[in-house]
């Protein structure tokens, strides 16, 4: 057998074909090979042969092309202090909230101070990577919407700092997702003095800091407001919303791409101001109100991200109540605050807790530090990671 050794081999990747190789290659060397690399941005026209590899330097992770989408090559990495679910503004009664709380969401018990919001405000989403939270929109005071973006480092404490702005105001609870690197922001209640339901949806990308960007539209014109947002590591979703009609309609995204969002499914109620979570797979949509009675629901309900289809049964939270704000790790679901249909003050803090890959009823957990409704909340083990 003939042994050819080569030192270096150039021009790879210069042009279109670059060099061509055949056969197998076995690497002896104790080095290493250092793929192709770039950010999400980068990659788009790229991949066009199933099987391609490169690194997104965005989310510091391997990518493989499946034949239709760039997909994360999975590896297992260790969450300083664990899963953490992370809880930041809110109303309570007669305040709005800067505070941001935390739990470890394999535990349970009362939530601990984080730090402060950079300003005060209620019905803002947030997105989040293993490192990093990000809390955007909201409203403070009789202000219903800004355009505020805000982070903070999750594994650590401490008060968040500026990220960048929407490009609009959003308030008025709307949806959320996330993958490591993406963030998507998905319609809400616009600003004063219109203050209006939008359908627009924004992203980020997670790892920088900066304004966000265009994504697209939701399904219709005014899509609005009130939602509950999940995701997969691929695909986002957003299930009922006040439009300015109420809605069961589920409807989904591809984080990584740009575009419209596309018809889903349809929740078992019409109903809107619940919230919802997600394991790798199976996505939880809890609380509410529902129509046409207009009362509190305590109702879960699942779905399975990957597929298509309606809503389907779950369990019971607790209690009937609504604009409370949930977060999970790949196993655990938390759903925290929120208002009951005759309590007083009607704003909540109990933290219940459920495992998304079984079905049956929600178990108390512990309590947040206040009585609070609309806040936002993240972790670093979502199934979006």
């Amino acid at each position: 057998m003939t042994v050819l050794r080569v030192n270096t081999i150039a021009g790879i990747g210069s042009d279109g074909a670059g060099t061509v190789l055949g056969g197998s290659f076995n690497f002896t060397s104790q080095n290493y090979v250092i793929l192709p690399k770039g950010t999400t941005d980068n990659r788009v026209g790229l991949g066009s042969t199933p099987g391609a590899l490169r690194y997104n330097t965005d989310s510091s992770k391997v990518e493989l092309y499946d034949g239709s989408q760039w997909t994360e090559v999975q590896s297992s990495i260790p969450l300083t202090g664990g899963a953490r679910g992370v809880f930041g503004g809110g109303y309570s009664p007669g305040v709005n909230l800067n505070v941001i709380e935390y739990i470890t969401i394999s535990s349970t018990g009362n939530s601990i101070d984080f730090g402060d919001l950079t300003q005060s405000r209620s019905n803002l989403r947030a997105v989040s990577s293993t490192t990093r939270g990000v809390f955007t929109g909201g409203g403070p005071g009789a202000t219903p919407a800004v355009n505020t973006i805000d982070y903070i480092t999750i594994s650590s404490t401490g008060n968040a700092q500026d990220f960048g702005d929407l490009l609009q105001g959003r308030g008025g609870r709307p949806s959320s997702c996330s993958d490591s690197t993406r963030g998507i922001i998905m319609g809400g209640y616009g600003p004063a003095p219109t203050a209006t339901d939008i359908n627009s949806i924004d992203y980020i990308t997670i790892a920088s800091t900066g304004n966000a960007q265009d994504f697209g539209d939701m399904l219709a014109a005014a899509f609005g407001s009130l939602q509950a947002g999940c995701s997969s590591s691929t695909r986002g979703i957003s299930a009922g919303s006040y439009a300015p009609g109420n809605t069961n309609t589920i409807q989904y995204l591809t984080i990584a791409s740009t575009g419209n969002a596309q018809d889903f499914g349809d929740l078992t109620q019409v109903k809107r101001n619940a919230d919802a979570a997600s394991s790798p797979t199976r996505g939880v949509i809890m609380g509410g109100v529902a129509f046409p009675a207009f009362a509190w629901t305590n109702v879960i309900e699942f779905i399975t991200i990957a597929t298509l289809g309606n809503g389907t049964d779950f369990g019971d939270l607790t209690q009937t109540k609504l604009n409370g704000s949930a977060c999970s790790s790949h196993t655990r679901c938390i759903y925290a605050g929120g208002t009951g249909p005759s309590a007083s003050p009607a704003q909540l803090n109990v933290i219940e807790y459920f495992e998304i890959s079984t079905s049956g009823n929600a178990i108390d957990f512990g309590d947040l530090q206040a009585l609070q409704e609309s806040p936002a909340a993240l972790s670093n083990a979502h199934g979006g990671l």
